[in-house]
């Protein structure tokens, strides 16, 4: 399959990952919203059901104990004036009387036929002293509540709740259509059933929320249900704008990988073959602080693209073409020869620096590199002594052997090797082992964290409590706060980089930093060094 092809497939393999994956993401986050929403509102409709149920049996008991203590137990004319005011004092009581202990009504306020019917049941010697219980007749799924007093005479007092007390419907609207709620005592009795939803119209395999809240007062428990899809109705909007969002996000990505792979191969390919004839790719240098004594260890170099209009383009836009066309290689010998030209002398008149450049993969499956590092720097006024190449763990290495002979060789002319972004990609600390590193760096990614998580804290000080043992040294990356510092000095790092010290630098900004601080001058620093930079 052609080149094209084949960057086109992955190109728009990405892309499509690139649009969905948060597509994904924010309908597995809106789904888990909705259902935690919902199942708070279940709660909500329950809890206010109960609340309104203890509230219509409470004010029944207090109208009965009342008449009780006041001696207004049988059907006088007196007792039955004393029965219409509790109606009044409880509006929720539709109906007070008294009951014989077989259960018949004997007579109650208002007046209503009963026939002689049983409403209760027969009094035993060990009833309660409060009944709770149902009749037959309902009201739009509520059925009318009757709770009873037990008097000294054999007989009780009777209250009949309105189903209207309890007959509410509450929650929000999505989900009003389709949850169903059950009142039930502690017998098992319905008082209430509200709702169309059940188990029984359910679509099948469907997951059903249920929510269940019980009386502290009473036997009585509330339960509130609802379909899962019920609940996704609070979020559905929201999951179109995502879904809108993430195809216009989808139809860009794809667009720009058409355009980044079907672009004629020559123009690309041209493009950078006289970038690299013309010497575009420049050396910029990050300085490597003591952290303990503020004095300047060194830099790591690091590669940009200056085009001819003075425009500095950063390596994530040309380091991977770079490196699957194979121009890195002479890109990274182009770079070291320019640090051996711009900033030769200062390392010769600071032996102690040291110079770390970064080679990929690729670099240690054969010996080029040794040849490069000799012809470039052999005789220089840069010493071998100073110079440290670093392999990153992101990318792993092809021929473990291989490349363990290539860094023997190096550190056997002095070259010291680093092992970069340690932790975070392919090798592990098998690299450590089996490649005879001489210095870790602490990736970023740790740093950011440091002080504030548990893990990184403890993943650094492993870090650096293996350097010690293994006689290595260990630098940090991407240092940017002064707690930073503070942390990695009580770790026992001793060298960092970061923006807090100061950016990537041309040569020339790079040298007046170093001259300013090997004189020991902070007054005379380029403008934007960090705050960090001591004498």
């Amino acid at each position: 399959m052609p080149h094209r092809y084949t960057r086109f497939l992955k190109t728009l393999v990405i892309a499509l990952g690139l649009a969905i994956a948060p597509l994904i993401a924010a309908n597995y986050i809106l789904a888990n919203y909705a259902v935690t929403q919902a199942r708070t509102e279940m709660k909500a409709i329950a809890e206010r059901y109960v609340l309104r149920a203890e509230k219509a049996i409470g004010d029944a008991v207090s109208v009965l104990q009342t008449l009780h203590q006041q001696g207004h137990v049988t059907c006088s004319a007196d007792d039955r004036r004393a029965f219409h005011a509790g109606l009044i004092e409880a509006p929720f009581v539709q109906m007070i009387g008294v009951v014989n202990s077989g259960g018949v009504m004997i007579c109650n306020v208002p007046d209503q036929p009963q026939q002689g019917r049983q409403v209760l049941p027969v009094l035993q010697a060990d009833s309660p002293l409060v009944g709770i219980g149902m009749r037959d007749r309902v009201y739009e799924g509520t059925r009318v509540a009757l709770v009873s007093w037990r008097i000294g005479t054999g007989n009780r007092l009777l209250a009949e709740i309105s189903p209207v007390a309890i007959a509410i419907d509450p929650g929000p609207e999505y989900l009003r259509a389709h949850r169903h709620v059950e009142l039930r005592l502690g017998d098992g009795v319905t008082w209430l059933r509200s709702g169309e939803y059940s188990n029984i119209n359910s679509r099948e395999g469907e997951s059903e929320l249920v929510v269940e809240v019980a009386s502290e007062k009473y036997p009585m428990l509330a339960t509130v249900s609802a379909p899962a899809s019920a609940a996704a109705n609070l979020v559905r909007d929201l999951k179109v704008v995502a879904a809108i969002a993430s195809v216009g996000f989808a139809i860009l990505f794809v667009a720009v990988s058409v355009w980044f792979s079907w672009r004629p191969e020559s123009e690309a390919e041209d493009e950078f073959v006289q970038a690299i004839r013309r010497g575009e790719f420049i050396p910029y240098y990050q300085p490597v602080m003591d952290i303990e004594t503020g004095r300047l260890r060194g830099c790591e170099v690091l590669m940009r693209w200056q085009r001819p209009d003075g425009t500095v383009i950063s390596p994530g836009a040309f380091m991977t073409f770079a490196e699957t066309s194979g121009h890195i290689f002479e890109m990274t010998r182009q770079v070291m020869r320019k640090t051996r030209d711009e900033v030769g002398e200062l390392y010769f008149q600071n032996p102690e620096f040291k110079l770390s450049i970064n080679l990929f993969a690729g670099h240690f499956e054969d010996r080029q590199v040794i040849e490069d590092i000799t012809e470039i720097y052999g005789g220089s006024k840069i010493a071998f002594q100073q110079i440290v190449m670093e392999v990153t763990e992101r990318q792993p290495l092809s021929n473990m052997d291989t490349a363990r002979k290539i860094i023997a060789e190096m550190q056997a002319i002095g070259v010291r090797v680093a092992l970069d972004d340690v932790g975070t990609g392919h090798g592990g600390f098998a690299y450590l082992q089996k490649l005879g590193i001489d210095i870790i760096k602490i990736d970023k990614m740790f740093i950011d964290s440091l002080g504030t998580d548990d893990n990184s804290t403890t993943i650094v000080d492993t870090m650096v409590e293996l350097a010690d043992n293994l006689g290595m040294g260990i630098i940090a990356e991407g240092v940017e706060t002064m707690e930073q510092i503070e942390r990695l000095r009580e770790l026992g790092v001793s060298a960092a980089q970061g923006y807090i010290f100061a950016p990537p630098l041309p040569a020339k900004l790079f040298i007046e930093l170093a001259q300013a601080l090997s004189g020991g001058r902070t007054t005379a620093l380029p403008e934007g060094m960090g705050k960090a930079l001591v004498a």
